[in-house]
């Protein structure tokens, strides 16, 4: 449970606000003047009352050990989660100066975290009850995988089709054809049930014209995807894991059936990528015990950030159980023995030689991996011309940063963080380069997001 001396770092708080202005917005409400009967208990709960433009003020609690990350309840007309009351609450918490002392949560804080908590348990017992009636009738479900098993092969038999069109016909017929050929064929594969395929159709649409080049970046794609195809296709010919991987790969859910793993699991990462229909949140996690790392993910629609948040520096004290597939990293997150503590604890690193070689093994189980994560030792962010990398400072070997890397403000924190002296980088490493997410300096000191 939270002990009354572990405290959240304000960069912490901050990290969990949806956007710039709630940021602001709550940072502004993180001192004492607006704040009244604001308390805290062992079990991780944070209660208090904010003064508003109206007569009666806000009721602000925010329930820190939910196992999905901080679950917040304000009494404001806010749609955001957390509100800029929730973060000032928190800020005001972290400072740890005595304004949220310890003692019991009044009547209107109890009764929402009683309910809340009431309703955790009986998902619970549902989840446990809900495995059992699942598999009532089996035959009904093995005869919606083998319908839809059998649409997507029908899918992959025509995308093959296409892409020999395609080569037939020239790579230069798909810079005139536009990207109506693209997004035609994408739809088709998602009439196929193969999200995974049509979202690999889509990519390959940005490709033509796409500077310098693009022919040779065209057909290295065209060939992951024949790989893909060929995959499913041949899937009952190949090792448990690989067609594991290539299921996944087409778009078929998967479910976490690995055995727990309980370990006290470091928050390295968590950012955020968006399209036009959703928001898909990453979070890296390091076993602390068990060296493992584990990628959790989860989605929000549009314009909505996920639920799911846990901001780096923070440690678990929890179980994770991993996806099937061969190399797979993506986990779900299981039973949480204890609310999330801040911790300055860091991965071991390793050179940029062993960054390359990790991602070169990998792809032997994931020929369509784009990247895997790294933790990289005594670095020096360096400038290359137009570009930058990291250097081993102990070593003759450097890996580049992506494109991506190069063109975000996080660069530049990093280099100010290392000042020409080495730091530990965490990151992914793939075949555009190295991005960095997190940093710690050589000395101890707290972790600084990239990302």
């Amino acid at each position: 449970m939270t002990q009354q001396g572990v405290r959240w770092t304000a960069d912490q708080v901050l990290a969990l606000a949806p956007d710039d202005a709630s940021r602001k917005a709550g940072s502004k409400l993180g001192a004492a003047g607006p704040w009244s009967e604001a308390g805290s208990a062992d079990e991780g709960t944070v209660w208090g009352l904010c003064k508003g433009s109206g007569s009666r003020p806000y009721q602000t609690v925010v329930d820190l050990s939910e196992p999905t990350g901080p679950a917040y309840k304000c009494s404001c007309p806010s749609r955001k989660f957390p509100c800029k009351h929730a973060l000032g609450l928190l800020l005001l918490w972290a400072g740890g100066d005595g304004a949220v002392p310890a003692g019991q949560a009044p009547q209107w804080a109890g009764q929402w975290l009683a309910g809340r908590r009431g309703r955790a348990e009986e998902k619970r017992t549902e989840g446990t009850a809900g495995s059992g009636a699942g598999s009532a009738d089996p035959q009904a479900a093995r005869r919606r995988a083998e319908r839809r098993a059998e649409r997507i092969t029908a899918g992959a038999t025509e995308l093959e089709q296409r892409l020999a069109d395609l080569l037939r016909g020239g790579l230069a017929g798909a810079e005139q054809a536009g990207y109506g050929l693209w997004e035609e064929t994408a739809a088709r594969m998602v009439d196929a049930q193969a999200p995974g395929l049509a979202a690999r159709v889509r990519e390959l649409g940005a490709v033509p014209s796409s500077g310098p080049g693009w022919p040779v970046r065209l057909l290295e794609e065209c060939a992951l995807l024949h790989l893909l195809d060929q995959g499913w296709l041949r899937r009952e010919r190949l090792p448990d894991g690989l067609a594991a991987t290539v299921r996944s790969r087409v778009g078929l859910p998967g479910t976490a059936d690995g055995p727990p793993v309980r370990d006290r699991w470091l928050v390295l990462a968590q950012y955020d990528t968006a399209d036009a229909k959703l928001v898909t949140r990453r979070i890296w996690l390091h076993g602390a015990e068990t060296g493992r790392t584990a990628l959790l993910l989860s989605y929000g629609a549009a314009g909505r950030a996920p639920e799911q948040t846990l901001p780096v520096g923070l440690v678990l004290d929890a179980e994770v159980s991993a996806y099937p597939g061969a190399g797979q990293v993506r986990g779900a997150l299981g039973e949480r023995f204890a609310p999330p503590s801040p911790t300055r604890a860091r991965p071991p690193g390793v050179t940029t030689a062993r960054a390359a070689a990790r991602y070169g093994e990998a792809l032997r189980d994931d020929p369509w991996l784009e990247s895997v994560p790294v933790t990289l030792g005594r670095v020096i962010p360096v400038p290359d011309g137009d570009s930058w990398q990291l250097v081993d400072a102990d070593a003759d070997s450097a890996l580049p940063l992506t494109p991506a890397a190069r063109a975000r403000p996080g660069l530049w924190r990093l280099v100010a963080l290392s000042g020409g002296a080495p730091v530990t980088v965490f990151g992914e490493c793939g075949h555009r380069g190295f991005t960095p997410l997190t940093a710690w300096p050589e000395s101890e000191g707290e972790a600084v997001t990239l990302c």
